[in-house]
């Protein structure tokens, strides 16, 4: 596994522990081995520039899961061509702003996507949408690929990182500047997955997954002004700002202010649900943040 000590290869680390897997996890370096032996899984040092580290590690395991980012090419490259004709899975984790939209949170989109509609990727996430057809491809050279889509994510952890990104950032600037600031309106809404029943796709999909499927995950969506006053009423502040995408993105850079909190990312699991049999429980990240979300 790539990004073994990150949020979400943590937690699906910790459930292939659980169930008696030996989990391997690559590491850049040492300073967090102790702590990943710690949770059961053997550390291996590299970096995802290591093309035959991961070479080796690939042809050696029953199976890959990529955890680590969405969009770094030669890593796939070097792995799909360990795992040719080996018939073994690789998972590769991409995200849903591959069909997120410029609404600069002024705008609420009526289109949703499913595996099965047609998307449509802005031009700064063609090379993702790209990088998920290289995986894809893979089913042709005898390699169970599978690329998982997942939403905005959001819970507790099972690994050594057990924040999230887009909630925590928000929760983060909150407490410096006393107000949740949200992009433009915040009407646009993005599909969201708790951790735990995304960690239950991936070993669904390591089971029993075909060779070229993809799957988005989700259940439930929210807008980021409901996110943003959900926030507010946890911390204990009066109000949600306005911030202008332009100003987000000079504060907080581009792909965070257009993408992570501006576009629109709505799709639903019709695949996963269909297919794997998943069923997730959690279905509602506000409620999560009103009532759960650690302080």
């Amino acid at each position: 596994m790539t990004g073994a000590a990150g949020y979400t290869g943590g937690s699906i680390a910790a459930c292939l522990v659980a169930r008696g897997h030996t989990v391997r996890g690559l590491l850049r370096n040492d300073s967090k081995a102790s702590a990943l032996l710690a949770c059961g899984i053997e550390p291996v040092i590299g970096s995802l520039d290591d093309a035959q580290v991961l070479a080796r590690e690939a042809r050696e395991a029953d199976g890959v899961v990529n955890t680590a980012n969405a969009d770094h090419l030669p890593s796939l490259q070097a792995m799909i061509a360990a795992l040719e004709g080996s018939g073994k899975p690789l998972i590769h984790t991409s995200g849903s702003s591959v069909v997120g939209d410029d609404a600069h949170g002024d705008r609420l989109s009526e289109r949703v996507f499913d595996e099965d509609t047609p998307f449509v990727v802005a031009p700064a996430k063609q090379a993702r949408h790209a990088l998920n057809g290289t995986v894809l491809a893979a089913a042709a050279r005898g390699v169970r690929s599978v690329v998982v889509c997942p939403t905005l994510t959001y819970g507790v952890g099972a690994g050594l990182n057990t924040r999230s990104i887009q909630i925590p950032f928000l929760v983060e600037q909150a407490r410096a500047n006393g107000v949740v600031r949200v992009v433009g309106k915040g009407i646009n809404r993005w599909s969201t997955v708790y951790i735990d029943d995304l960690a239950d796709l991936y070993l669904l999909a390591l089971d029993k997954a075909p060779a070229g499927a993809f799957y988005f995950a989700e259940n439930g969506e929210a807008s980021f002004v409901e996110i943003g006053e959900a926030i507010a009423q946890r911390l204990g502040l009066g109000r949600v700002e306005s911030l202008p995408a332009d100003e987000a993105a000079a504060m907080w850079g581009q792909a965070r202010a257009y993408y992570s909190y501006g576009s629109n990312s709505r799709v639903r699991a019709t695949r996963a649900r269909r297919e794997l049999g998943w069923s997730p429980r959690h279905e509602s990240a506000v409620a999560w943040i009103q009532k759960e979300m650690p302080l």
